[in-house]
């Protein structure tokens, strides 16, 4: 029997919220994240893709105050069929979501062996953990990044992180079996770890940690 492909349509409400807390797991599929352009009154927007056979994707969405708490996973196992680890990796779902780009976000997300990325480009964001087991990984980071964390693994696959010319970084970067390639605006400071000159002085600036299992990792300035 055919494991269709069905998608869920994914609508949550502002309310009163200022800042969220989002965690996105979405078990093996793809996931691209941005922000909400069409100034609706919405926390975030999407659509879900989920395998028939293993059920809608669980949602919860608390908010006290101004505060939001925003929890989306993928029901059931992994992938329908073998693959060996070194092999490219895509996922059988596909997974959009948009955050609204004025609440601060504090954004966790993973797949377990899919394609990510994250293009945070005009939102609010206060820290990033994204994680893929075995996919690509792409991050454009936000202009306003006052002490952003942020943290890019994959297992296996290629990790990107893109930063804005006017921001200020500390990075800290390493692969297991391929490159390492930082932009030379960023000074080495050790064997890993590379550094703005004026990071320490800076306002507007973001600690980044990028790792790959086997994979290339690069920082670029966007």
């Amino acid at each position: 029997m055919a494991n269709s492909v069905l998608t869920h349509n994914l609508s949550e409400p502002l309310g009163n919220a200022t800042a969220a807390k989002v965690d996105i797991d979405n078990g093996d599929g793809n996931l691209a994240i941005d922000g909400l352009i069409g100034g609706e009154p919405l926390l975030a927007s999407g659509t879900l893709q989920y395998l028939e056979k293993q059920g809608l994707p669980t949602r919860t969405l608390n908010t006290s105050n101004d505060q939001a708490t925003l929890k989306l996973k993928a029901s059931g196992g992994g992938q329908p069929w073998f693959h060996l680890p070194w092999q490219a990796c895509n996922g059988a779902t596909e997974w959009q979501i948009h955050l609204n780009p004025r609440v601060q976000s504090d954004i966790t997300a993973h797949s377990g062996g899919g394609n990510v990325k994250l293009d945070l480009a005009g939102m609010a964001v206060t820290r990033v953990a994204a994680d893929t087991g075995g996919g690509n990984m792409d991050v454009v980071l936000p202009e306003d990044a006052a002490n952003l964390s942020v943290t890019a693994k994959s297992g296996a696959g290629n990790v990107v992180v893109h930063v804005p010319s006017g921001i200020a970084a500390r990075i800290h970067a390493s692969t297991g079996l391929g490159k390492v390639i930082v932009d030379p605006r960023f000074s080495k400071t050790d064997k890993n770890t590379y550094q703005s000159s004026d990071f320490d002085s800076a306002a507007n600036k973001v600690e980044i940690t990028v790792k790959s299992g086997a994979g290339n990792v690069e920082v670029n300035t966007k």
